[in-house]
């Protein structure tokens, strides 16, 4: 027998009423999250280099969504991989953050995933970071990195 919601007790609308912001507070939904754009990242270019935007720094920290492109990855078993504003044929892989492009950022996977074609529009989430850093497995150099992230195709 199937019970319309007005045959339910008070009490029982008060229950799943109560029980609802325990069900949200698990994961916030991706609307829910901010999310940064490529053209959000910097400020300005000066002479000491790219300057991070106020909204990046406000976000550092945070769970946030960014929508790019995959870079193909260094090698298929990596952990991470490079989100590109614009879909590349060559992972832009820099040796030092003097040369760091102000269109890519490094997204480190919480759990492995497997890797999507450089054309293939995604959506990244992660913890956002920023601020020079060097992986000391790989030696990687970072700007803007995305951790414990995960991604889905848009």
């Amino acid at each position: 027998m199937i019970r319309s919601f007005t045959g339910n007790t008070r009490r029982d609308a008060l229950r799943l009423l109560a029980a609802l912001p325990l069900a949200l507070a698990a994961r916030p939904s991706d609307a829910a999250l901010p999310s940064l754009a490529f053209g959000e990242l910097y400020s300005k270019f000066g002479v000491l280099g790219l300057e991070f935007s106020e909204k990046v720094k406000s976000l550092a920290g945070r769970e946030i969504t960014i929508k790019g492109f995959m870079a193909p990855p260094l090698k298929a078993e990596a952990a991470f991989f490079v989100l590109t504003e614009i879909p590349m044929s060559l992972c832009p892989f820099c040796s030092s953050d003097a040369d760091w492009p102000d269109n890519i950022v490094v997204v480190y996977l919480g759990e492995k995933q497997t890797f999507v074609q450089p054309s293939q529009a995604i959506e990244a989430r992660g913890i956002l970071e920023f601020g020079s850093w060097t992986d000391p497995e790989t030696g990687f150099v970072s700007l803007l990195r995305l951790r414990d992230a995960d991604y889905a195709s848009v």
